[in-house]
């Protein structure tokens, strides 16, 4: 690894890369207080020695990571939380109570991974999976709260994207730490310190209003930065809500017009979401190559399509809660 994997903000704050498919794709967060440190999001079980490295770096020994905390048990962001756990032995992982029985027993989780990837591709992507000690596990109920070394860290239940997330809200850097909740940002997309943000509405629990409700509710608070696991800090808040309520309507109407579509449905969704971002980009200002956006988008368009779909059939007040 090489310093250029950590990425260092103000109150103690890191960004390590989590190494998921290609660089600056996803973030784990480390709060550090007075020698105690958090880890937010886990990444996969490769992203463990980019972890250890950072902690090297900085001081911090194995037995001071008193928190893994996931903002959400979708297998980027909680992929590696079994191996976090054995390797940090003082550690509790803290997660939305809608997700944990997951963690202690993980066999549907990668089940459901496992049909959508291939057990060859999971495998390759995030290894073994293993159940975590329930003795160890903390359950962050909406508007509960954790100390890190007399830090507050607050946890809101932040549906939308998917029913088990939570963000975090840092009162020492007046920040929230967002997973999904508050969007996508790539940061090779910024513009003159102007970032693009954009929503992510992976299956299978896209809501749209519940989204709209915790974008507004995470707004409350005027957090001064989001951190966002793809991919860390962003600025402009005021502005990236308002882009996050029009472009979770405009999904919603590319969604609503494919029901009429007579060809191939997620073909329509993934060419209109092209065209839409390939739109808000020019307006953006972005300079990139076509092909280099093509590259860098792929993967969400097709995963948004795909929870675009799942949303279209199974409508909202029919989910089952995970």
């Amino acid at each position: 690894m090489t310093i250029s994997l950590v990425t260092d903000y103000k109150h103690g704050i890191s960004a390590i890369d989590a190494q998921f498919h290609r660089p600056k794709r996803a973030a784990i967060h480390l709060l550090v207080e007075d020698g105690k440190a958090a880890l937010i999001d886990t990444g996969t079980n490769s992203s463990i020695p980019g972890v250890l490295e950072a902690l090297q770096q900085k001081n911090i020994a194995m037995e001071d990571v008193a928190y893994v905390i996931l903002t959400h048990i979708h297998l980027d962001h909680a992929g590696g939380a079994s191996e976090f756990m054995r390797v940090f032995p003082h550690a509790r992982l803290v997660v939305h109570p809608r997700g944990a029985s997951h963690m202690i027993n993980p066999a549907r989780l990668v089940a459901g991974a496992m049909e959508v990837y291939g057990e060859t591709e999971f495998r390759r992507v995030y290894g073994e999976i293993c159940p975590i000690d329930s003795q160890r596990i903390i359950e962050a109920t909406d508007e509960s709260q954790i100390d890190l070394n007399g830090r507050t860290l607050l946890f809101l239940d932040t549906p939308g994207h998917a029913r088990h997330h939570n963000c975090i809200y840092d009162e020492r850097s007046q920040s929230f730490f967002t997973g999904d909740t508050f969007g996508v940002s790539y940061r090779e997309f910024d513009v003159n310190g102007m970032e693009f943000v954009f929503p992510t509405t992976t299956p299978v629990q896209f809501d749209p209003d519940a989204a709209h409700q915790s974008v507004d509710r995470i707004m409350q608070y005027q957090p001064h930065y989001a951190f966002l696991t793809h991919y860390s800090r962003i600025d402009h808040l005021p502005h990236h809500a308002k882009v996050m309520h029009e472009l979770i309507d405009a999904h919603v109407d590319i969604a609503l017009s494919a029901k009429a579509c007579k060809t191939d449905r997620q073909v329509f969704i993934v060419n209109a979401l092209k065209a839409l971002f390939k739109q808000k980009l020019v307006d953006h200002g972005c300079q990139l190559a076509a092909v280099e956006v093509e590259n860098l988008l792929k993967s969400d368009i097709q995963l948004n399509a795909l929870g675009l779909m799942h949303w279209l059939d199974h409508p909202t007040e029919r989910f089952k809660r995970i």
